[in-house]
C-alpha cells in the first residue's frame, strides 16, 4: 500500500465545494475592487466589487475589514486563475427573494428605497433582490414624472412573484387607495357644514382650486375665493399652498369650500359706511352701456349710471372713464337687502353756468352782417 504524499494528504483534508454552494470564509485581504476570502479550500475565494455591491465606484476597503467573517455563494470553482469565484450579492439576492416570496404569500407590506427610476416605473431593491413597480401602480393618480421618487423609501406589496422568469411585481397604489379610504371615512365622520378646515392646494383650474383635506378633496370655486372679484384662480393660488377654508356644503363625497367667512362679510357694515349722502372713493371695475360698476371695497360694488357721471352729456361710460380709474362720488341710494348701491359723480360737480342774454350794444353789427353774407 503506497503512502500518500504530503500534498495529497493536505488536499484530501480540505473540503470539496460545488458551484452554487454557500461557503463561509474569513477575509484575508481587501483591495478597492475585490475581497479575498480563506474558505478552507485549496484555493482562496475572490469576491469582485460587482459581486459585492451595486455601487460601481465604492472602495471595498471602506465596507469590509481583514478578519471579518462572511458568507458567499460559489459562482465558479475555478475562475480560470485557480481561484474560486464568489458572490456576496447573489447570496443576498437569494435571501431577498426568499423574503419577497414570504411577503407575497403573507400579503406583507414592505419598505425599500427606490434604486432606479425607469421609463415604465420604479425599481426597488430588497436585500439585493429587485422588485419592479409599474408606473400605473406607483400612485393612486396619474404621475407623468416619477423622478421625484429617486432615492425615496416607499411602501408596497408584492402582487406577482416569479423569480425564475425574473418577474417580481410590486404595488404601491393599493396601499394608497386603502389608506385614503380610511382617511376619507375618518374625515367625513368629523366634519360638517360650517366647520373651518385646513388643507393643501392640490391643483388649480380656471374655475377653482382643489384642496386636499386629508382623505378627500374639497372644491374652492372661483366665486367662493373672496368677497371681492377673482379674475383668475391661478393668479391667487398654486399647488402646495396651505389654505384655511369654510365648509359650505357636503353632498355625498363632494365637499364645497368657501373663503367667504361670515365675520368678514363687507356688507355687515355697509349700511353705515355707504349711507345715502356719504362721499366715497372707489375704483372702476367694469363698464356696460348703461353705466360703470365701482368697487368700493372687495365684495361691495356700486352702480354709477351713465346719467350720473357728469353734468355734461355722456353717451357711454367709456367716453369719460377707464377701468381701474379711482373716482369720488356721492351715495344717492342704498338697498341693503338687495345689496345695491347707486352713486353719482354729477352730484359733486358744480352746476354748469348758462350764458346770459347779450345787450344789443354789445353786438358787432358788421360782424353779424359778414357772417350772414358768408352763409348766403
Amino acid at each position: 500500500m503506497s503512502e500518500l504524499s504530503f500534498e495529497q494528504m493536505l488536499e484530501e483534508s480540505l473540503k470539496t465545494i460545488r458551484t452554487g454552494e454557500i461557503v463561509t470564509g474569513k477575509v484575508i485581504d481587501v483591495k478597492d475592487d475585490e475581497i479575498v476570502l480563506n474558505i478552507g479550500y485549496k484555493s482562496d475565494g475572490i469576491i469582485p466589487r460587482s459581486e459585492y455591491t451595486n455601487e460601481s465606484n465604492v472602495d471595498l476597503r471602506t465596507l469590509v475589514q481583514v478578519g471579518d467573517e462572511m458568507d458567499a455563494k460559489v459562482v465558479k470553482v475555478n475562475d480560470g486563475e485557480g481561484q474560486v469565484a464568489l458572490s456576496y450579492k447573489r447570496l443576498a439576492a437569494d435571501k431577498g427573494n426568499k423574503k419577497l416570496e414570504e411577503a407575497f404569500e403573507n400579503h406583507e407590506v414592505l419598505t425599500a428605497k427606490v434604486a432606479q427610476v425607469l421609463d415604465g416605473g420604479l425599481s426597488v431593491v430588497v436585500d439585493e433582490a429587485r422588485v419592479f413597480i409599474p408606473a400605473s401602480l406607483v400612485s393612486d393618480s396619474y404621475e407623468k414624472d416619477l423622478t421625484k421618487y429617486a432615492g425615496q423609501e416607499i411602501e408596497f406589496v408584492i402582487t406577482e412573484f416569479n423569480p425564475k422568469r425574473r418577474r417580481v411585481i410590486g404595488d404601491r397604489k393599493q396601499l394608497m387607495v386603502a389608506k385614503k379610504a380610511e382617511l376619507q371615512k375618518a374625515l367625513f365622520e368629523r366634519i360638517q357644514v360650517g366647520d373651518t378646515v385646513e388643507g393643501v392646494v392640490k391643483n388649480v383650474t380656471d374655475f377653482g382650486a382643489f384642496i386636499d383635506l386629508g382623505g378627500a378633496d374639497g372644491l374652492l370655486h372661483i366665486s367662493e375665493m373672496s368677497w371681492g372679484r377673482v379674475e383668475n384662480p391661478k393668479k391667487v393660488f398654486k399647488a402646495g399652498d396651505e389654505v384655511r377654508a369654510l365648509i359650505k356644503d357636503i353632498s355625498g363625497e363632494k365637499i364645497a369650500l368657501s373663503l367667504k367667512f361670515p365675520e368678514e362679510n363687507p356688507w355687515a357694515n355697509a349700511a353705515a359706511n355707504y349711507a345715502v349722502g356719504n362721499i366715497v372713493v372707489g375704483r372702476v371695475a367694469r363698464m356696460t352701456d348703461f353705466g360703470a360698476f365701482v368697487e368700493l371695497e372687495p365684495g361691495v360694488d356700486a352702480l354709477l349710471h351713465v346719467s350720473q357721471i357728469s353734468r355734461e352729456h355722456v353717451d357711454k361710460p367709456s367716453d369719460a372713464l377707464s377701468i381701474g380709474q379711482e373716482i369720488e362720488a356721492k351715495v344717492v341710494d342704498f338697498n341693503g337687502e338687495d345689496r345695491k348701491i347707486s352713486l353719482s359723480m354729477k352730484a359733486l360737480q358744480a352746476p354748469i353756468e348758462q350764458p346770459q342774454d347779450m345787450d344789443v350794444a354789445d353786438v358787432d353789427i358788421e360782424a353779424v352782417g359778414a357772417a350772414e353774407a358768408d352763409a348766403e
